[in-house]
């Protein structure tokens, strides 16, 4: 499949379209399709829709990218995660199928999640943008049953435009004639043509801060619209940033018509690995014993300030990052909102990435930050070398889902 990959990167949906028609068109057999696109927070907002989806009794397929420790971990078949034998299957299928010619990597899995999903009986599909929207790979289902564009900020500028509304203009493509769409916080203007592409297509939108309204009081999840006010509890997921995407999650739930019970379900069932999550078992967490080790996958100047408000949050306790980082991502950008919360940074490569910035070039980028930095031939000689200093410390892993994957993977060694 990899051979197939055309040398220039070019965001079309022609290879696409010309795949699922020897498939037999398995994107117009899908369960009703919930489309979300955005910047930051598509995944977790999936999660907890899928969260609460189930707990209200539906079976429910989901597609998300990119995966952590598995490819399995893209596809989840009515619930549970695509068995070995049935990914195998589809693969070969899409492979036979696209007789040859170029194809992306993500093009062709898509569609080979399209068919799985076409296939097995289900209530719901989640389908998440991969990059982008109006030519992303997901944006094939002529007539979902909601969207939803969680908050649009910069990232990806080579493929999506240099400004928010040219990015936003890319996200809001997702929007289909007459399907409602829901609309986290945006940057005036973004919203602004998301506003006009949703009018463009007779698309109702229920937008955050005009038709639904979240927040917290006395430590509690405050939701309302225009079916009433909700009172639940704080989201599972870490982060003040999730009260928003559990705003936008149970605005889709009620736009699907799923009670209170369902949306309870959404902020308290929900689980979203590598998304400031702390790690409590596996072979890392031992070696960094009795310090706290912590995990998160953002990696662009929205993520940084959202984990720089999360850690904020933390009890006290000193606070030292060990930093891996991809040459494409605008990592002063990521990183000045940290340098006021780390004590330091242990900068890493990433094993495997071709594209990874180099340790000394991270450790580089974050002194520019304001932020102590130095090198490590490895995650776990990082966790050694801060813990050997501070052994009560706080150890968050961070910049990048591909990092976060090598430490899953290393964790459960």
């Amino acid at each position: 499949m990899m051979a197939l990959h055309p040398k220039v990167m070019d965001l079309v949906l022609d290879r696409v379209w010309r795949l699922l028609a020897a498939l037999d068109h398995p994107q117009d057999r899908l369960p009703p399709v919930i489309h979300i696109a955005g910047t930051n927070g598509k995944g977790s907002t999936q999660a907890m829709i899928r969260a609460g989806l189930e707990a209200s009794g539906a079976t429910v397929h989901a597609y998300t990218s990119p995966h952590l420790a598995r490819f399995h971990e893209r596809i989840r078949q009515a619930g549970e995660l695509i068995t070995e034998d049935a990914l195998s299957a589809v693969l070969d299928r899409c492979y036979q199928a696209n007789g040859g010619a170029q194809i992306t990597y993500f093009e062709i899995t898509t569609a080979a999640a399209l068919l799985a999903f076409a296939e097995t009986p289900a209530d719901y599909t989640l389908l998440e943008v991969g990059l982008g929207g109006r030519l992303d790979a997901t944006n094939v289902v002529a007539e979902p049953a909601l969207t939803i564009i969680t908050p649009v900020d910069l990232d990806h500028q080579q493929y999506l435009g240099e400004t928010l509304p040219e990015i936003a203009g890319e996200k809001a493509g997702i929007i289909k004639r007459g399907a409602p769409c829901v609309v986290g916080p945006q940057h005036d203007d973004a919203l602004e043509v998301i506003e006009r592409q949703a009018a463009r297509m007779g698309a109702p939108l229920l937008v955050y801060g005009q038709h639904w309204h979240v927040g917290t009081e006395r430590g509690r999840l405050v939701y309302q619209d225009d079916h009433g006010l909700l009172d639940l509890p704080l989201p599972k997921l870490a982060g003040p940033h999730q009260i928003m995407n559990a705003g936008a999650a149970i605005a889709a739930l009620r736009a699907l018509g799923k009670d209170e019970a369902a949306c309870e379900a959404a902020v308290t069932q929900a689980y979203w690995p590598a998304r400031m999550e702390r790690l409590t078992q596996g072979a890392l967490v031992e070696l960094a014993f009795p310090a706290e080790l912590w995990l998160d996958g953002g990696h662009n100047p929205a993520a940084g300030k959202m984990l720089a408000a999360t850690l904020q949050e933390q009890p006290e306790r000193p606070t030292h990052l060990i930093c891996g980082m991809l040459n494409t991502k605008d990592v002063a950008g990521y990183m000045r909102p940290l340098a006021a919360i780390a004590r330091s940074l242990t900068a890493v490569s990433i094993p495997g990435e071709a594209a990874t910035l180099s340790a000394e070039a991270t450790a580089a980028a974050a002194q520019a930050a304001g932020l102590t930095a130095t090198t490590a031939d490895s995650v776990r000689d990082a966790i050694v070398a801060i813990t050997e200093k501070t052994p009560h410390a706080r150890v968050l892993i961070c910049g990048s889902l591909y990092l976060a994957g090598h430490v899953i993977r290393e964790n459960v060694k």
